[in-house]
């Protein structure tokens, strides 16, 4: 499977999972729902604005490290299952930006 290819997926499932996070397993009232994932997935899907698939994916790496910055702090500050999905959100953003890493080295 090629880097691009790893780096697409890395960065739906991230996408996923933030419905999976903020929609359904940690919901806010019923009124925000749309607000808080309007939020959650704006950065996500500012990237798809790109012209190229490579573009998008380094965009989408970018976008990344919020991402990574947030799975660390709830990894570090919450117990249980918000903890757990920190961690899944520490290690897609992760594999996201070391997928686009290896694409953009195989490029050159």
């Amino acid at each position: 499977m090629s880097a691009l290819r790893v780096g697409q997926l890395a960065w739906l499932s991230l996408a996923l999972l933030q419905v999976l996070w903020h929609g359904w397993l940690r919901a806010a009232p019923p009124e925000l729902i749309p607000v808080v994932l309007a939020l959650a997935l704006l950065p996500l899907a500012l990237p798809l604005l790109a012209r190229s698939a490579a573009r998008r994916l380094w965009w989408a790496a970018v976008a990344a490290l919020l991402y990574f910055s947030h799975g660390v702090m709830v990894a570090w500050a919450m117990h249980g299952l918000p903890r757990a999905l920190g961690c899944s959100e520490l290690l897609l953003a992760v594999l996201l930006i070391g997928a686009t890493g290896a694409a953009g080295r195989r490029a050159r």
